[in-house]
Parts: structure tokens; sequence; C-alpha cells
């Protein structure tokens, strides 16, 4: 695996403008909130989760797992409830509950066969960029027609740090073959915004219903969904 500069994850000012301050040569996308309606579907395992031991799943919570990889996402849980739990076992526990409820659960956000098929228009590459690993990754495009419009495919399987470290986003725009700040990343996180803003990357976060509460400075535009004319712009 290729090794990563350290980048500092201090955020730059918010920018009220919504004009790239470089043409867009390629685009970065987040999966979880961003494309598919996941986060209920974590949001319901891990209150399962924790109500066997007695807890309720919640918003901070949920807020300092997104983005984190593997056993560093259970690790959150179990600092934040005090659990005995060890990280392994916790996570082969939500990966039975979360494996059981995504072919029920499934669905796409707003817009997302719109924004793809502007995308595709644009000549303009995409690539997948997920904290999710990939057996999930594989689930979830099993059968969409537009996965081989991907650039390439980015999973917590691929990095070593999780956001909000900026290691995710380097690592696309080595793949992609140029400067950060030439990438446009899509995040509806505050951990995923903060990652890309740490890279260099230029930002548009677009919060759903479990993210709307959270940090996203440095962002250059706060999108209202995937329809968000102001987002079809940046991509033309």
């Amino acid at each position: 695996m290729t090794t990563l500069p350290e980048q500092s994850l201090e955020p730059i000012h918010q920018r009220h403008d919504s004009e790239p301050s470089l043409p867009i040569a390629g685009v970065a996308l987040d999966m979880d909130g961003l494309l598919f309606d996941t986060e209920r579907i974590y949001w319901q395992v891990g209150d399962t989760i924790l109500q066997r031991r007695g807890h309720r799943y919640c918003a901070a919570l949920q807020a300092r797992m997104m983005g984190r990889i593997g056993t560093a996402a259970v690790e959150q849980m179990i600092a934040f409830h005090k659990l005995n739990d060890q990280p392994a076992d916790l996570l082969q526990e939500s990966d039975q509950l979360y494996g059981e409820l995504l072919p029920q659960l499934l669905r796409p956000m707003p817009g997302l066969e719109q924004w793809i098929g502007h995308l595709q228009q644009s000549s303009v590459p995409f690539a997948l960029t997920t904290s999710s690993r990939r057996v999930w990754v594989d689930v979830i495009f099993a059968e969409l027609d537009w996965r081989n419009s991907l650039q390439f495919v980015l999973t917590g399987d691929d990095v070593t740090h999780g956001k909000p470290h900026p290691e995710m986003y380097l690592t696309a725009a080595q793949r992609f073959g140029f400067e950060p700040n030439r990438m446009l990343v899509l995040e509806d996180s505050g951990n995923g915004c903060a990652a890309g803003v740490a890279a260099g990357a230029q930002v548009v976060a677009i919060p759903n219903e479990h993210t709307r509460t959270q940090e996203f400075s440095g962002a250059l535009l706060v999108a209202d969904s995937l329809l968000d004319q102001r987002l079809w712009k940046l991509v033309s």
C-alpha cells in the first residue's frame, strides 16, 4: 500500500461561493448516506446491538463512528458506552445484522440516477471512495448497470486511516492522476467533509437527516440534495 504523508486536519475557512477554484477534473463519491440511504440501516444495527447491552444508539455516537473503518468504528461505540466487548466480536455481530437488513432496506438517495446520468454525459471521470468494506460495496453494486462507469473503487479495505484522515482522498487523487485541488469530493458527513478538505480537494457536502447538524467547515457548497442545480453547474 502506498505510504502517504501525514496532513493537517485543521479545516480551512468556510467558503460562501459556489465556484470551483480550479476546473473539476474528476469526482469522488462517498457511498453511505450520499448515494444510498444506508445510514438508517446502520442506525438500526447500532441500536439493536446497544439495546442488547442496556443502551441506545444516538446521533452523537453516529457522528463519531461515521467514516471510520472496520474495528475503528466499533471502538468508538465501545468507548462511548464503556462496553466490555472486544472490537472484533462487536464487528462480527454488526456484520451479521447488517447483512440481514441490507437486502431488505437498501434504497437510493433522491436524485441518484439523475446525478449519475449527468456525470456520464459530462465525460468527467468519477469514482467511488467509501469507508465501507468491499464486501458490502459488492453487495450494493451487484446489479447496478452504471458500476462500470466508475473510474475506480476505493473502500475501507484500501486505506489504513479512516475519515477524517485525508488518506482516502489523497489516494483517490493519485488514482485519478492529478492534484487533489482538481478533484470534487461529495460527502454527507462532517468526518468525510473534513477528510476531503484536509486532502486539499474541493468539497460539496450533501447532508441527510442523520448528518444535518454536523460541521462542514471548508466545504465549497452545502447542497440540498443530488438534484441541487448549484452542484450540477460545478460539473458541466
